[in-house]
């Protein structure tokens, strides 16, 4: 296929590709059938939306997209077992995993028990003390004192742990990668485990707890009694689902979009607090979820108490949103000062190590395990390879990885434990979590490089830019930008639309901040359009744009509205540059 704008390697080394004849003849198609613009026509012909489809795809609805809960296994004895619990009025614990996913989940757990007049014991352990997951000593103990306790985004792998609650009814409703073997739980609700088809298995375990509330709500109708509302709980499964970069595909767009509607109420004192100290001015999209209020509502479980951001999304007075946001927007800027720090050594380490491998992997004594896996991110992203990050403590190694599309690093990891290379180790297709013992490190690294590459990772080189459309500055505007959202919610497999513009001239080319590129760009003819490209000066894009010297350069990025004192103007993304 012939390079987009003829454009081999861009200045960030890149080879731009575009739609083929197919997708343009279809993009005509749906613009004619649904009546839409060709942009926006030609977005959903590229992700395969079919003509008669496209405005149904538009408009994603619960009723339409929502899986029979029943597709689930397990479900059924869960959500028995659960309401059963409710109505003896018996005792409750949630015990949670650190992240959003496991707060969002632990909070729709509370809240629908509030609701139902019953309060729950909120457990969450600590990162360091404790690590992921359950642990016998907490289960155990937790026990003695509740006759039911549900295991919220883990458990999946924890079969000594639910072991030592014995006497006590264990549900876990999860997304992890199982293994060969289920835990001694009454019962494993995870579409995950390896006897589902895997249908759904794109739900984070937030969507599988609203699962679960939905069941039991069905259940008590039956039985002609009336649930709690769940729609006003959708506002935390999308944050949930975006934070946790769960694909936005199916049932997961409805949750996002139905959720951000909810959020944009404002009704949820946890999140409307947490919007203000993070200085939202604008309704939340799916960036604020992932950007914004996800990592502050992380920053609690990464370097503070475990349960601050669980309890921020669960809490009915305001008082207590109010203060735990601040703490946690306090605890995000500290976050990002570790962060930094880390980030530094770990890409130096890499790259000294060679970037070229199927795995990317750094390791040194002291790194905060917090920050571990936000590093690993950074590093997938700078090298377009599987990155695992480990901070080592007397012997042992705490590490998070992140992989790239095609790579299922949760079952590396997951085989790399069964192997006896790691002492615990699992996760998902995206992400995973490991412990290894120091003088094990470098064999399990090479071991785990060894699995990835059977998976074709060292054969990801620069990404191609994949680029949607070629577009005029004049057709930038406003109304377009807004159609376009329609197509939303994007993230995880479900990536914006990316928009090429061709032999632009630029101007006003600036440093912002330490390693941000601000530039404004037209073809002579038409208005300007202003663009950021984040990080440009950590690669040649930031240094070879400022330098410009008059010359015209094929653009390309994402377009956006960017509010400013009330005010909405369209703004470009820049991902990449090309001399034309």
């Amino acid at each position: 296929m012939t390079a987009f704008l003829g454009v081999e390697a861009s200045l960030t080394g890149r080879r731009w590709t575009g739609p083929g004849a197919e997708v343009d003849r279809q993009a005509e198609r749906v613009a004619q059938t649904a009546g839409l613009a060709l942009p926006l026509a030609r977005v959903l012909a590229a992700r395969g939306v079919a003509p008669e489809e496209a405005r149904r795809f538009l408009d994603p609805q619960l009723r339409d997209l929502l899986p029979d809960p029943h597709r689930l296994k397990d479900m059924e004895p869960a959500a028995a077992r659960f309401l059963a619990a409710v109505h003896g009025r018996e005792r409750i614990a949630v015990f949670a995993d650190y992240d959003v996913d496991g707060g969002a989940s632990a909070a729709l757990l509370i809240i629908w028990l509030r609701e139902m007049g019953l309060a729950a014991t909120l457990y969450i352990p600590d990162r360091i003390d404790e690590g992921y997951g359950p642990n016998p000593a907490a289960m155990a103990g937790l026990a003695k004192a509740h006759d039911l306790i549900l295991c919220v985004d883990c458990g999946t792998l924890s079969h000594e742990a639910i072991a030592a609650a014995a006497g006590t009814d264990v549900v876990v409703l999860d997304h992890h990668l199982g293994g060969e073997t289920l835990p001694p739980a009454l019962a494993v609700v995870n579409p995950n485990r390896q006897d589902e088809t895997g249908e759904l298995g794109h739900l984070c375990a937030a969507g599988v707890v609203f699962l679960i509330l939905v069941e039991a709500n069905r259940q008590m109708r039956a039985a002609g009694a009336t649930g709690p509302d769940l729609m006003g709980l959708l506002d935390l499964v999308a944050l949930a689902t975006v934070a946790d970069v769960a694909p936005l595909i199916g049932v997961n767009r409805a949750f996002v979009r139905q959720g951000l509607k909810v959020m944009a109420r404002r009704e949820r004192i946890g999140l409307a607090a947490l919007a203000d100290v993070a200085r939202m001015d604008q309704a939340p999209t799916a960036y604020h979820l992932g950007y914004l209020l996800g990592p502050r509502v992380n920053a609690g479980g990464r370097i503070g108490a475990a349960d601050l951001g669980a309890r921020l999304l669960a809490t009915a007075d305001p008082h207590e949103a109010a203060a735990l946001a601040e703490r946690l927007d306090a605890l995000n800027t500290e976050r990002r000062e570790i962060e930094n720090r880390v980030r530094e050594a770990a890409l130096a380490q890499a790259e000294a190590r060679g970037t070229e491998a199927p795995l990317v992997w750094a390791a040194a004594e002291g790194w905060h395990p917090g920050v571990v896996g936000i590093v690993a991110a950074r590093l997938k992203e700078a090298t377009n390879r599987p990155a695992v990050v480990i901070g080592l403590e007397g012997g042992i190694g705490k590490g998070s990885g992140r992989s790239v599309e095609g790579v299922d690093l949760g079952a590396a990891v997951q085989r790399l434990a069964a192997e006896g290379l790691l002492v615990k180790g699992g996760g998902h297709r995206m992400a995973a979590g490991l412990t290894v013992e120091e003088p094990l490190l470098a064999a399990a690294m090479a071991r785990l490089s060894e699995l990835l590459d059977r998976q074709g990772a060292a054969a990801t080189g620069p990404r191609d830019l994949n680029v949607d459309a070629l577009l005029m500055p004049g057709a930038a505007s406003r109304n377009l930008v807004e159609e376009l959202e329609g197509a939303g919610p994007f993230g995880q497999s479900a990536p914006a639309p990316r928009f090429a513009f061709g032999s632009m001239a630029i101007s006003g080319a600036r440093r912002v901040g330490e390693s941000h590129l601000k530039i404004s760009f037209s073809d002579g003819a038409g208005p300007s359009i202003d663009a950021i490209a984040f990080s440009a000066f950590d690669g040649p894009l930031g240094q070879r744009l400022v330098a410009h010297g008059g010359r015209r350069f094929h653009l390309a990025g994402r377009l956006e509205l960017n509010h400013w004192q009330g005010r909405a103007r369209v703004q470009m993304k820049l991902d990449d540059a090309a001399e034309a």
